[in-house]
């Protein structure tokens, strides 16, 4: 669930005990602008369909989100979406000396992460390859913000572009997968209820 923190959105960090995630598996993520503000597009709402017009720094997003699986051999993307102020995507962990695991989980299948500095990133792992990612995000739009010289504040540990929190879903069944999928797919459509917009 987001929630405020000292008037900032955060979400709340309920990670899964006992689950290794670096181990193979789909997960469902979800990166929340920080204060949710919408800089990465716009949503165009046609009479044929809606999509996501992205800004610049959406673009920025765009291309480090598909470099990061370009540079991990463990990891594929699956479906993703830019949003104006989120990003959902179902990535895939496959090493090709794991199977992927089916161990039973809790009855919702959720696990919340949050990155900290009391908090151990496993190599290869969910956490890792998100903080890297969110690093290399805020490098090209401080550069950015440094080349059209934009009378705005750059991005770093105390100032960041995404939340430093994000929501992790674990993937069990094709029957999960169908609608996670489903509805990443038509996130754009239903822009006006989505839950990330602010009212």
């Amino acid at each position: 669930m987001s929630e405020k923190f000292r008037n900032k959105y955060r979400i709340a960090s309920h990670r899964k005990p006992g689950w290794d995630y670096s181990s193979n598996a789909l997960y469902y993520i979800t990166l929340v602008t920080q204060n949710r503000v919408c800089n990465l597009g716009e949503i165009v709402d046609t009479h044929v369909r809606a999509y996501q017009q992205l800004s610049d720094f959406g673009k920025i997003v765009e291309t480090e989100w598909l470099k990061s699986f370009e540079i991990h051999d463990e990891l594929f993307l699956d479906e993703y979406i830019i949003m104006p102020n989120h990003l959902h995507a179902i990535v895939e962990i496959k090493k090709p000396d794991e199977l992927i695991d089916i161990s039973p989980v809790d009855t919702h299948g959720r696990a919340y992460l949050r990155e900290s500095q009391s908090f151990h990133r496993l190599p290869k792992s969910i956490s890792s390859f998100l903080a890297g990612f969110k690093s290399a995000v805020n490098t090209k739009i401080d550069d950015y913000i440094d080349q059209y010289q934009l009378n705005i504040p750059k991005y770093n540990r105390k100032n960041h572009f995404f939340q430093p929190n994000y929501h992790d879903h674990i993937i069990r069944d094709e029957q999960s997968h169908k609608r996670i999928s489903d509805y990443i797919k038509n996130n754009p459509a239903n822009w006006e209820k989505d839950s990330f917009k602010d009212k």
